[in-house]
């Protein structure tokens, strides 16, 4: 469109104005958009256009020609690099995303007889798997879920998730109890940690087992935010004894008490990590989740609508966020 443009500006244009050679910069700027054989058949009519002096657009000769001439190549050129570059970080992109799914899998709508509904939002731009974690898996003692942060944060942290998720699974299919499994993460970062110089490795999680043929779940706290229960429109907090947080050694603690709720039909369970409760608004106002939970209990999709809600509120929350909705089949 811009060497017809250019062309009939050409014809219409005085014989003492030359126009022609604004032509010489289609090639570059078609290099950004076409590849290498695009940017050449640019390249090719600029020359005739500029070079063929009985069309009446340009008049170049000599230098000025090989100058053109030189331009569309290094166009050409630069058009085959680009296209290789991004080629090369399409693949870079589709294999480190692969990686991530990997480590962090999309939560299934079922496992065993527990309905779930997860959400994961890294805060690191370009990433999907940042410092927080869930999961949720059957074994001989029930579905076992589990809902994380990890110290720091983006990719730093995935090293560190990724060891967890490890350890939850083995645990949620090997350990007993559920304060084993805790126990099991937390030696899982002891001994991660004792390989960092002078380093240490720790995270908050919630530990929720949901076991066979009981309308109960059993919940181990190891520092993280309290798991909610919604019932109808009323929102309250699961209650359980606070541990401390994971890769500060539970071995030579005490062992984590496992708190016990009663699940009445149509309950559900909302778990979540601090990247919602203290994502704030542009007064410094933290984000009300009870209020806006009762708000939006109703909602289809609730784990969808409170994202939605945090978003307004916050015009994007700084930190990762991890939300689990889990209910028994009633």
């Amino acid at each position: 469109m811009a060497l017809v443009v250019l062309s009939l500006l050409q014809h219409v244009t005085p014989a003492n104005i030359e126009l022609g050679y604004f032509l010489a910069g289609l090639p570059p700027v078609a290099a950004f958009s076409y590849g290498a054989m695009g940017t050449s058949v640019f390249a090719g009519l600029v020359l005739v256009l500029l070079g063929v002096s009985s069309l009446g657009v340009g008049k170049a000769r000599g230098t000025d020609i090989v100058t053109v001439a030189l331009v569309g190549l290094l166009s050409v050129v630069i058009a085959w690099v680009r296209r290789r570059r991004d080629a090369q970080l399409v693949s870079v992109r589709t294999v480190a995303e692969a990686a991530q799914l990997a480590v962090l899998p999309p939560v299934p709508e079922r496992v065993g007889d527990v309905r779930c509904t997860g959400l994961y939002r890294a805060a690191q731009r370009g990433t999907l798997v940042g410092g927080d974690l869930f999961d949720v898996r059957a074994g001989p003692y029930g579905v076992r879920a589990v809902v994380g942060d990890v110290q720091g944060h983006g990719l730093a942290a995935v090293g560190t998730v990724a060891a967890l998720l490890g350890a939850f699974r083995e645990g949620a299919l090997d350990d007993v109890g559920l304060a084993a499994v805790a126990e099991r993460l937390d030696r899982r970062l002891v001994e991660d940690a004792a390989g960092i110089k002078n380093g240490e490795l720790f995270a908050t999680a919630a530990l929720l087992e949901f076991p066979p043929g009981q309308d109960l779940v059993r919940i181990v706290s190891c520092g993280h935010p309290p798991v909610l229960r919604l019932r109808a429109d009323t929102v309250s907090v699961v209650p359980a004894e606070p541990a401390p947080p994971l890769g500060l050694g539970l071995a030579g603690l005490a062992t984590p008490s496992v708190a016990e709720a009663v699940l009445a039909p149509g309950d559900r369970l909302f778990i979540h990590t601090d990247g919602v409760t203290e994502a704030r608004d542009t007064k410094g106002d933290f984000y009300p989740l009870y209020e806006r939970l009762a708000a939006l209990s109703d909602a289809p999709d609730l784990v969808a609508a409170v994202w939605h809600d945090l978003i307004d509120f916050t015009q994007g929350p700084g930190d990762d966020v991890a939300i689990l909705l889990l209910s028994r089949d009633s």
